[in-house]
């Protein structure tokens, strides 16, 4: 797993809420990390991880397309990516999720892109 995207805490919160989320497929916990393109459009809103497979995440994605939507993505795949201008994706230092996830996929689909 890629260390630069995820912190050992926000590992340790993720994998928590992905074994909840077996258990209550209701569980609706707030985003743990926001990861996003800084030279370009791309979000990334993850709530989880799935205790199996510790390289699939789940949360709100938006491809910078106008459809954002909820589903899963490849740490490792995410950690290979590059913006228009070769930067990598970056965590969000100052970013702490302040409504379930469910209100950020409304909120984004109305809006056509994920607004924090």
């Amino acid at each position: 797993m890629n260390n630069v995207l995820i912190t050992a805490e926000q590992r340790i919160v993720l994998l928590a809420n992905g074994s909840a989320s077996l258990e209550n497929p209701d569980f609706d916990p707030a985003p743990v990390v926001k990861l996003f393109t800084p030279d370009g459009g791309a979000t990334w809103l993850l709530t989880e991880l799935d205790p199996d497979d510790h390289d699939h995440a789940f949360g709100l994605c938006d491809l910078g397309l106008g459809m954002p939507e909820l589903g899963w993505v490849s740490l490792n795949e995410l950690a290979s990516v590059r913006g228009g201008l070769g930067l990598p994706i970056e965590r969000d230092l100052s970013f702490r999720g302040e409504k379930r996830l469910s209100a950020y996929a409304r909120d984004a689909r109305l809006a056509g892109r994920i607004v924090v």
